[in-house]
């Protein structure tokens, strides 16, 4: 049987190198332990946004604007509206996309994604919602902004198998196993929700894909 690290380094692999700002912002992430899309799942993600084409993407956590920044490279013809609440990862965020170019694709909002609403409906609606914050919220996020969707809209939500941590049944950590909880509850709700068809691909740490209901 394959390796399962061998295999992912070689999957790896083949895919392009990244520009030196975004190496740049994956070695900022991995040096101040700011949680990033990992490498195959941000290029499955980014995938599925080109044979949508989508052009108005929501984003529910800025942190550095590294998957805000992807995204933007991806679909040049795209705007990207993206939330933050931490300060720091804020003026970071800022930072880097002024380096990029990209600052006329891009529009931050800063503040808790539960309590900006009004500011995001205006730049609604979104052909696409991309949900990577508080994980613990999921939920909430995607029942306050899922409305903004168009009707052929889609949301992607990341880290929904949680380093594999939803399939294990015991979890000595009190504050882990309580969120994770959380995570396979909003699996179990995203998966039999009456108005979205929903998958959940294993790649990166777990992506859920969820498409409008004709």
């Amino acid at each position: 049987m394959l390796n399962n690290e061998k295999l992912q380094a070689y999957i790896d692999g083949l895919f392009a190198d990244r520009n030196d700002l975004f190496s740049e912002m994956e070695n900022y992430a991995s040096e101040h332990h700011v949680p990033i899309m990992e490498l195959v799942g941000i290029e499955t993600m980014l995938q599925l946004l080109r044979i949508h084409r989508s052009k108005r993407i929501l984003e529910v956590g800025t942190a550095i604007g590294y998957s805000a920044l992807r995204m933007a490279a991806a679909l040049p013809e795209a705007e990207i509206v993206t939330i933050e609440r931490d300060i720091e990862r804020i003026q970071i965020a800022k930072e880097f996309i002024e380096r990029s170019g990209k600052a006329e694709q891009i529009s931050l909002i800063e503040g808790d994604a539960l309590e900006v609403e009004e500011d995001v409906r205006k730049h609604g609606p979104f052909d696409a919602i991309f949900i990577d914050a508080a994980k613990g919220q999921y939920k909430k996020f995607f029942e306050l902004y899922a409305k903004y969707l168009t009707a052929e809209g889609m949301v992607v939500t990341d880290n929904v198998l949680f380093k594999g941590l939803v399939a294990e049944e015991e979890i000595e950590s009190k504050r882990t196993r309580n969120l994770v909880k959380k995570i396979a509850e909003f699996n179990q709700w995203l998966m039999s929700h009456s108005e979205y068809d929903s998958v959940i691909l294993p790649v990166g740490d777990g992506i859920a894909i969820s498409k409008k209901k004709r």
